[in-house]
C-alpha cells in the first residue's frame, strides 16, 4: 500500500473517532459546528465578528451558517447586534453561556487529544506534532 493510501485510511479513522468523541461529549447542549463557532469567537474576544467570517472555518454555505447561528441564538449561546453605522452589518458575540460552553468544548477537545497522544512517548509526541505541522504548512502553500 502506498503511503498516501495508508495516510488517507488512518486520517479517515482518526477524524471519525474525533467526531464521535466530540458529538458524544458535547451533547446535549452543543454540536460540533456550534463549538467551532464558539471556539472561533473565543479566540477573538476584542474583535467584531461577522457571520461571513465563519465560512472558511465551517466549510458550509452562508444559508447554513445563518441557520446554525439562529439555533445558537435561540439556545442563548450567541447574540447578534446590528452595526450602529451600517444596519446591514450584523455582529455576533458569545453570551456568558456561550463562553462557558465554548470553554467546556475546548476541554472536551483537549481530553480527546490527550488520550490519543498519551499513546506516544513525549519525544514521539513532539516529533509527530513537528511533522504534522510541516504537512499542514505545506497544504497552506498549495
Amino acid at each position: 500500500m502506498q503511503a498516501q493510501e495508508e495516510l488517507a485510511k488512518l486520517w479517515y479513522k482518526y477524524a471519525q473517532d474525533y467526531r464521535l468523541h466530540m458529538e458524544q461529549h458535547l451533547a446535549p447542549t452543543l454540536t460540533e459546528g456550534q463549538f467551532t463557532v464558539l471556539d472561533y469567537l473565543l479566540d477573538r474576544p476584542l474583535e467584531f465578528v461577522k457571520p461571513s467570517d465563519l465560512l472558511p472555518h465551517l466549510s458550509t454555505t452562508p444559508a447554513a451558517v445563518t441557520t446554525l447561528l439562529d439555533r445558537m441564538e435561540k439556545n442563548g449561546l450567541i447574540m447578534r447586534k446590528r452595526d450602529d453605522q451600517d444596519r446591514r452589518i450584523v455582529w455576533i458575540m458569545p453570551t456568558d453561556k456561550g463562553k462557558s460552553e465554548g470553554d467546556r468544548g475546548r476541554q472536551v477537545r483537549r481530553q480527546f487529544f490527550e488520550q490519543t497522544l498519551d499513546r506516544l512517548s513525549r519525544h514521539n509526541q513532539q516529533l509527530f506534532i513537528y511533522l504534522f505541522g510541516k504537512v499542514a504548512a505545506a497544504s497552506d502553500n498549495d
